[in-house]
């Protein structure tokens, strides 16, 4: 077995750590919590296990991003801290005087380890096992939402983005060194990569002639940060943008080019399941996924609390079928009256307009019909006709010659008729308040742990930096509930 490969590091210098780390570090609180056995047991089939030399320790490079999800950070600046602060040592199960890893053996192990790997479900799976085994989750209903991240590459080109990553080195020393700008060499102006490249290359290299430059932290992060970008460009050449990384709408008239991670807490705001897709998803239709998801990580889901991106025709039925309290407010213009699911659209919430199965998002709307008729009204909306006459799915859902495109939804239905009544009484109005919570939970996510902007380049590196996230959030969460548990004891 994988495990058996590897053997814990013995030293005489292994009692600083009980010096010099507080029995109440969250670090030595996560080692103390967990037993991370199971990474070698998720990890064994990527390992050759009878051929060449033995492969460096999986837990100790799962801990590595565990860090970085905890205390965001580049590879470089991660495994440069991790040279000199103790606690990181202790974490990582080094003995005080072991050297580190080298950067790019993160990138591998990501790439080639973590690949393919259900790591997000796997990993939440454990935390909430941990929860219900300490006692500490109990409550039967889940609060639903997505969060948007950018894409890191932020739909610029490898010449943007290279310039973007330079300009930025140039300022962290100019706060510093005003005098520099007379050694620096002279900007690229074209819009060529090799020519920027090379331009990069030759910044670099002026840096590493002037040490005293790169004696603050943000002139170091600026740099590694462009050495990581110009690693990336050389890998994949002409890499212009992040292609899983999709446009969504945080309004009609502000979008996002990156992903969306689509999340349930409990009571306690420990996260219970998460799904992530690109941002150009709707929100309603993971909902039946998320209650899957939670049920099979151990949660008797009774009831459900969001926003009207889940009041959808689809959900209330489902809801209503499996007994569960859905608290999310009526939107009407999300049902789809009677139209057959395969001819749905998404419905974006935030921007509110339907959005077309290319991605592309209605423009405007209107209501047609009258208020307090037999029958009911319906909201059109529309599309930008020029799109849809070049758009590749215009067999689809595009007639050759139209001047219009629109999409029509029924106001009301009888599934919403009776959500209506249900939002209106006091129950509804008291659970609905809760929904605050998994706001702080998203603010979490992005303010402490970087979730605002990805790790990497698609959706397998956006799906990583979820399960490490998420991870060390819901371990800080158990940790903390464990504690609140004690004192009331």
């Amino acid at each position: 077995m994988l495990k058996q490969t590897y053997q814990t590091t013995l030293s005489p210098y292994s009692d600083l750590y009980d010096l010099l780390i507080p029995a109440n570090h969250i670090l030595r609180r996560f080692n103390e919590l967990v037993d991370f056995s199971f990474v070698y047991e998720e990890l064994e089939s990527k390992y050759c296990l009878n051929d060449g030399r033995n492969a460096y320790d999986p837990i100790k490079l799962f801990k590595y991003l565990m860090l970085k999800a905890m205390f965001p950070a580049s590879d470089v600046d991660l495994v440069a801290r991790s040279k000199t602060d103790m606690a990181y040592k202790y974490f990582l199960g080094l003995a005080p005087e072991d050297e580190v890893i080298d950067p790019s053996l993160l990138t591998k192990f990501r790439r080639q380890r973590l690949k393919d790997s259900n790591l997000l479900d796997l990993l939440l799976n454990k935390t909430v096992q941990l929860a219900i085994e300490k006692e500490i989750l109990k409550s039967k209903g889940i609060i639903v939402d997505a969060t948007h991240t950018a894409s890191r590459y932020n739909k610029k080109s490898a010449v943007e983005l290279l310039r973007a990553h330079s300009k930025k080195v140039r300022k962290a020393i100019y706060t510093f060194k005003p005098e520099a700008k007379q050694f620096m060499p002279e900007k690229n102006k074209k819009n060529d990569y090799q020519a920027e490249k090379d331009y990069v290359k030759t910044l670099l290299k002026t840096i590493e002639k002037h040490p005293e430059w790169s004696v603050t932290p943000a002139v170091t992060e600026s740099i590694n940060q462009l050495k990581e970008t110009v690693e990336d460009c050389q890998e994949y050449e002409v890499y212009s943008h992040d292609t899983s990384a999709k446009v969504g709408h945080k309004t009609a008239e502000t979008e996002f080019f990156g992903y969306k991670t689509h999340l349930t807490i409990t009571e306690e705001r420990i996260i219970a399941a998460a799904s992530v897709t690109g941002g150009d998803v709707g929100d309603g239709p993971y909902l039946k996924e998320l209650i899957e998801k939670s049920r099979a990580n151990g949660i008797d889901v009774k009831e459900i609390i969001g926003d009207t991106a889940y009041s959808g025709k689809a959900n209330l039925l489902f809801t209503a079928e499996e007994k569960i309290k859905l608290y999310s407010k009526l939107n009407p213009v999300i049902s789809n009256g009677t139209r057959d699911p395969e001819d749905e659209w998404d419905y974006n919430k935030d921007a509110g307009m339907y959005v077309c199965p290319n991605g592309h998002l209605a423009i405007r709307k209107a209501v047609q019909g009258k208020k307090n008729q037999a029958k009911n009204q319906r909201v059109v909306f529309y599309f930008d006709i020029k799109k849809c006459q070049s758009c590749p799915l215009k067999e689809v859902c595009y007639k050759e010659g139209a001047k219009s495109k629109t999409y029509s939804v029924t106001i009301k239905s009888q599934a919403h008729s009776d959500q209506q009544t249900f939002q209106e009484t006091e129950e509804f109005k008291e659970r609905y308040r809760s929904r605050y919570m998994i706001e702080g939970k998203n603010s979490e996510l992005k303010n402490r742990h970087g979730y605002d902007v990805s790790w990497s380049k698609d959706i397998d590196g956006m799906m990583l930096q979820g399960a490490s996230t998420l991870f060390v959030t819901n371990l800080k969460r158990i940790v903390k509930l464990m504690d609140e548990k004690a004192e009331e004891k």
